[in-house]
């Protein structure tokens, strides 16, 4: 404690100093003089702090108490919102679903009838002229199968097809002893085909008025026809079906005695259209349903746009509108209302005063009722509510409109008080759809939000309190300090004490080393230790691609790098979401481990989750990559092993270090892939026992029987088949909180959603249909392009397409040469990109629906099917890539004016490939022909067929399939409904003959057994290739020789690819040769083969090798346009033939026992 007389001093000194004068301390120091400064006095410094702070204290409080409720408040409200939100969204959604999905059911049905109606009628013109057949005394050949192909095509249940003729007056009576001959023909066909085992052809025939009928609804009788005029009488049906008024079959009931079905025939016979009518039937004595009767018109020629064109016929099926709605949304997506409405009323007509004997009827009444229905959609089923709007009012707001069916009928070219339904669905959502949105959801948040702002304002009150507890600590001591350093120094000295502390040192330091140092400064010599430790628990996964080898040899290499770019980029996002490290990539296996470079204990786990999702998301790829990279892509599949155990893993120094994995480990995850199976994960014991560990032993079933690995033994291994039911509890230490059994991160749940929203769900056909209009798209993009980019209207070649192929078969229009288009230099050096080029809306429209009809045209065969004719298609066009390619190369392609090649050395390039790759029409013709070459093939050869004596063989007598096929495929893409495509295919009727042409010859090539047909290419080919060009031909002569070769090249090409399977990886082969001996064989046990093929199949394959597969495949060498393919095919051609002689035997024995197995 200072005394008395020093607390005086001080005092004095503070006064000297603020009166700027000096004096001298008790020990006789004199002080220098003071500026004058601020007093610095820390007690009352402190309690201004503490008052500043207890302010900020209570503002900060404030502001929590506001902002807590403010956010709580948004949260609620936003949340609520966007459960609302999120409902309208998906309502919709589910709506635009169900609306644009039966927008295209209702089209395809539309455009298939049209379709159905063409082949109709072109093949009853046909035998009309060749048999001298004629309407109404005609019967459509397997009538049955067709509407049943029909009923596939359209994607819709049918509830039943009808055929009715229309029969005049004056031939009723013949056309009844017509009808009574031909119905156990008719009645036999279609049970054979429906499998009716209720019904037989002698019931049937009981059953059948022989004359035509109709129904005295009146008097409850059936009575013969006896108004004057037309009739039509129901003949061909599928399936047969009672009468449930009469009790009898409805052949020979005239359908013109029912008003509503009058009334639509009166329209179509008006119109020449399609009509549609809102009808209620039964299709059993309990069920009536509410749908659609489809009227469409048969006409004596196959053009059913023609100007000129009678209707002879009537085609008319009963549909149920339910069948629409069907299996659009998948489970769980419920609750969307279908208020059905037409603009047409109908009239129904009831019967009162019906007396006890049921004969008399006091009087008929005629009322007339509104065309509406409503359904609830619940996922894939529909139910009916009723027959009348009985949507929720309260959802009027959120109504969706869409119209279902418009056939744009114009009611002034309607039969008076006539009417054509315009049917539109109105979409609503139900409170079963509302409440799959409403939760407690904007309560919790609001709730939670509370709860983290009162936490946090406790933990921020704790805070305050340690800290102000500290400050108030060190406040007391520095106020201590500041009385003793006061009492010992003069107040001017302490302030300059603390001016000094407060000032910057200007010191930094920076702590830690990079372990990649030596790497980057250059220093990476053998001489250091390298980086490398073991990890002694780690899980290895290796992920094979199965069939990609033989996939990829049928395949150009792009297409095998995006394949495999695709699928790994996947993984990489798979292994990143799931800590997973990835090793490597070694042709298709793909290799990762869990437990590195950060070691965690449930490594196991996530290599297995990892592994289970790899094989979801290759099932998914492969499906959306089979419509840009071709067929049989979405057969790929995995295969995985995981083994757990320890890894040397480390740096390898040298070219090109990367960090790699070295063990046992390895080597048994990668025996356990190869022992595995597809589209399954093989684990090992090691890794199962920790999975067990983990309380996940219901995630393995052990394997069937052990397996032999090298330098192992026999091991007992185990399947994966994760389940996320019955989970047990997680042992502790295992797992940390945050990485449980079934975490799902939002961003994986975000990017599972959009993958599941963002997969097309396309049958495979679709995807095949889809990856042909690439494929044909492209091609007619260079077409347009070789035309400058122009497209016309093609209404003036009317006359000549109508010629086009009538009055000859296929067969008589085959020519040797096909002239070809001459390379124009000009033309060349001024066509614009092709992708530049867009086809329009319409003409692609058109081209998928083509193509989806001729899809529909292919019968269920096991070889002959639409699969075998896209995969014809995928060879073409890889060989005609392999010429385009070797021209690119060349210099051909020139687009643009400043190319340095002179016209001599153009020609002579486009000589290179016989003037094929400068005539995009000729590629595309030759594609297209390998889409339609086996349309409507029954699944047997020509010398069966015209054994048989069947329709189609007395009209072609030789190469009956393939002539058949040219001629219904041409057909259908001459009607009216396909201008736009075939404005795109040719401008020009030099271009219509020369594409009909390449057309025929490609289809008629495919035919290899006709010994004359192919002892004529033999010699062509000969004539081509063989002879040395004279020095003194002429420029016409040279022209010939180019086109004949072409010719030839063209038919070989397309011969090559109908067999490409015996070029192609032996698993390839192996496949569609089991295909086609199944069909075969099949045809034989059906009756339809004299021989039983089995017995020379394995002498014949090794035959068909040597005497054609092998020579075709040294010709495409030989003709020198096809580059390395050429040697591809004839390589893979020897090496099927010398693995078939080792193993043909016993795999023809196996084929015999599937087949055999099959059947029972």
């Amino acid at each position: 404690m200072l005394s008395k007389n020093s607390r005086l001093t001080q005092h004095s000194d503070l006064r000297s100093i603020g009166n700027g004068t000096s004096t001298c301390s008790s020990s006789g120091y004199q002080s220098a003089q003071q500026t004058p400064g601020p007093v610095y006095n820390a007690p009352i410094v402190a309690k201004s702090e503490e008052r500043n702070i207890l302010r900020a204290k209570r503002l900060v409080a404030l502001i929590l108490v506001l902002a807590t409720a403010t956010v709580a408040t948004s949260a609620y409200i936003l949340v609520r919102d966007q459960a609302r939100s999120d409902f309208e969204n998906q309502f919709a959604a589910y709506a635009s679903k169900i609306g644009s999905v039966s927008r295209q059911k209702a089209d395809k049905l539309f455009d298939a009838l049209d379709a159905f109606a063409a082949m109709v009628g072109s093949q009853a013109a046909i035998e009309n002229e060749l048999l001298n057949t004629s309407w109404p005394f005609y019967t459509v050949p397997d009538f049955s199968i067709k509407a049943e192909r029909l009923d596939d095509t359209i994607d819709v249940t049918v509830t039943q097809f009808l055929l009715a003729p229309i029969v005049q007056e004056n031939e009723r009576d013949a056309w009844a002893n017509y009808a009574n001959s031909m119905n156990p023909v008719w009645y036999q066909e279609s049970l054979e085909n429906e499998g009716n085992t209720d019904l037989t052809v002698a019931l049937a025939l009981q059953r059948t008025i022989p004359f035509i009928h109709t129904y005295d609804i009146v008097n409850l009788r059936l009575a013969r026809v006896e108004k004057p005029g037309e009739v039509l009488p129901c003949s061909q049906q599928y399936p047969l079906r009672f009468n449930l008024a009469t009790n009898a079959m409805a052949i020979g009931f005239d359908a013109l005695s029912l008003v509503k079905v009058a009334d639509q025939y009166e329209i179509t016979k008006k119109t020449l259209r399609p009509t549609i009518g809102f009808a209620r039937f039964l299709i059993d004595s309990e069920t009536l349903v509410t749908g659609s009767q489809v009227m469409q018109p048969i006409y004596d020629t196959s053009d059913t746009t023609a100007e000129y064109r009678n209707l002879v016929a009537i085609f008319a099926m009963q549909l149920d509108w339910r069948e629409f709605f069907k299996n659009i949304l998948t489970q769980s997506q419920d609750g969307v209302v279908v208020v059905l409405r037409s603009d047409c009323s109908t009239n129904i007509l009831l019967r009162f005063g019906i007396n006890e004997t049921d004969t008399e009827v006091d009087h008929l009444e005629d009322l007339a009722v509104e065309d509406v229905i409503t359904y609830q959609v619940d996922g894939p089923d529909v139910v009916l509510l009723g027959y009348e709007d009985l949507h929720d009012p309260r959802y009027d707001a959120l109504e969706a409109t869409e119209v279902f069916v418009d056939l744009g009928f114009d009611k002034k070219d309607l039969p008076e008080g006539k009417c054509v339904p315009t049917l539109t669905l109105h979409f609503y959502p139900s409170e079963k759809l509302e409440a799959t949105f409403r939760s407690a959801e904007p309560a919790i948040y609001a709730s939670v939000i509370v709860v983290i702002f009162v936490f946090t304002s406790l933990v921020f009150l704790l805070y305050v309190y340690f800290v102000g507890r500290r400050q108030r600590i060190a406040m007391e001591r520095i106020v201590r300090q500041d009385k003793i350093v006061t009492d010992v120094f003069p107040t001017a000295i302490r302030d300059r004490l603390y001016e000094a502390q407060n000032q910057p040192t200007g010191k930094s330091r920076r702590g830690g080393h990079d372990l990649l140092a030596g790497f980057e400064d250059g220093s990476n010599d053998m001489g250091s230790a390298p980086l490398a430790d073991l990890f002694p628990s780690v899980s290895v996964v290796f992920a094979d691609i199965v069939g990609f080898t033989a996939w990829s040899s049928a395949r150009e290499p792009q297409q095998v790098f995006l394949l495999l770019e695709s699928i790994y980029h996947s993984f990489d996002k798979i292994a990143y979401r799931h800590d997973i490290f990835k090793v490597e990539t070694v042709s298709d296996c793909y290799v990762a481990a869990a437990g590195l470079p950060e070691p965690v204990d449930n490594h196991a786990v996530l290599a297995c989750k990892f592994a289970l999702d790899c094989l979801k998301k290759m099932r998914q790829s492969t499906i959306k990559l089979e419509v840009s990279l071709g067929p049989d892509t979405a057969d790929l599949a995995l295969r995985i092993g995981i083994h757990s155990g320890q890894v040397t893993a480390g740096v390898l120094r040298g070219e090109r270090s990367r960090f790699q994995l070295f063990g046992d480990t390895m080597n048994t995850a990668s025996r356990l892939e190869h022992s595995g199976e597809k589209n399954r994960v093989q684990i090992s014991q090691a890794t199962a026992d920790l999975l067990a560990e983990a309380g996940l032993s219901h995630w393995t079933t052990p394997r069937e029987r052990t397996i032999y690995l090298k330098g192992k033994g026999d091991m007992q291994t185990y399947w994966m088949r994760k389940t996320k039911s019955s989970r047990p509890a997680t042992p502790a230490g295992l797992l940390t909180p945050t990485q449980t059994v079934e975490t799902v991160t939002h961003s994986e749940l975000t990017e599972r959603s959009e993958d599941s929203d963002s997969e097309e769900k396309m049958d495979k056909t679709e995807r095949l249909v889809e990856w042909t209009v690439a494929v044909l798209t492209s091609l007619l993009q260079q077409i347009i392009a070789s035309r400058g980019g122009d497209v016309q209207d093609i209404k003036s070649l009317s006359a000549a397409e109508s010629g086009t192929g009538s009055g000859r078969t296929a067969l008589e229009e085959f020519v040797p040469i096909i002239p070809l288009k001459r390379f124009d230099e000009e033309e060349v050096r001024l066509r614009p990109k092709p992708a530049s080029i867009d086809i329009g809306d319409e003409a692609r429209s058109q081209l998928r629906n083509y193509l989806f009809i001729v899809a529909g045209m292919y019968h269920d065969n096991p070889f002959h099917n639409f699969d075998h004719a896209i995969h014809v298609t995928a060879s073409v066009k890889k060989l005609l890539a392999r010429i385009v390619n070797m021209d690119e190369r060349n210099g051909l392609e020139i687009q643009n004016a400043d190319s340095s090649l002179d016209s001599a050395e153009l020609v002579d390039l486009a000589g290179h490939s016989y003037g094929i790759t400068s005539d995009p029409l000729t590629q595309f013709a030759v594609v297209f022909s390998a889409i339609i070459h086996d349309v409507d093939h029954p699944g047997v050869p020509n010398t069966q067929l015209v054994k048989e004596n069947t329709r189609s063989a007395q009209v072609y007598k030789k190469s009956v399939a393939e002539q058949n096929s040219v001629h219904l495929a041409w057909d259908i893409l001459m009607s009216d409904k396909f201008s736009a495509l075939r404005a795109c295919i040719y401008q020009t009727e030099s271009e219509l003959r020369r594409f009909r042409q390449l057309v025929v010859n490609t289809v008629l090539a495919t035919d290899i057994v006709d010994k004359e047909l192919q002892a004529l290419r033999r010699s062509r080919w000969k004539e081509a290739f063989s002879n040395v060009k004279s020095a003194s031909e002429s420029p016409d002569e040279d022209v010939v020789s180019e086109d004949r070769k072409a010719t030839i090249v063209i038919e070989h090409l397309i011969q090559a690819s109908d067999v490409s399977h015996t070029m192609q990886h032996w698993h390839i082969y192996k496949t569609w040769n089991e295909k086609f001996f199944m069909e075969c064989y099949g045809a034989y046990k059906g009756g339809r083969a004299d021989s039983d093929p089995s017995e020379k199949w394995y002498r014949g394959e090794i035959g068909f090798f040597d005497f054609y597969v092998i020579p075709l495949a040294k010709k495409l060498d030989s003709c020198g346009v096809f580059g390395v393919s050429s040697d591809e095919y004839l390589n893979y051609a020897i090496s099927n033939r010398e693995e078939w002689v080792r193993e043909g035997e016993a795999i023809v024995d196996a084929y015999i026992a599937k087949f055999n197995k099959h059947q029972c």
